[in-house]
């Protein structure tokens, strides 16, 4: 069986400081779901989106492919009804 001194649980960027941070004193474990490039950290574009139906060089964006690339960017598990 594996034993490690501390289990973080999450590979995000707060479970991977974490563990940055406490691997020099301790035996530490990581679980994540995900692979770390693949968190909801790194795979977060942040900030506030919108399609851009007034923007000239965007003629063909619409609430529908804005719709499906928010889907689709959460690997499908995105709240679609919302």
């Amino acid at each position: 069986m594996i034993s490690h001194d501390i289990l973080i649980v999450g590979g995000g960027l707060t479970g991977l400081r974490a563990a940055v941070g406490l691997c020099d004193r301790f035996n530490v474990g990581l679980v994540s779901k995900v692979y770390p490039t693949r968190s909801h950290s790194i795979a977060a574009q942040g900030g506030i989106n919108a399609p851009l139906t007034n923007n000239p060089d965007s003629r063909d964006d619409s609430w529908e492919k804005h719709t499906f690339d928010t889907v689709k960017g959460s690997d499908y598990l995105a709240d679609q009804d919302a």
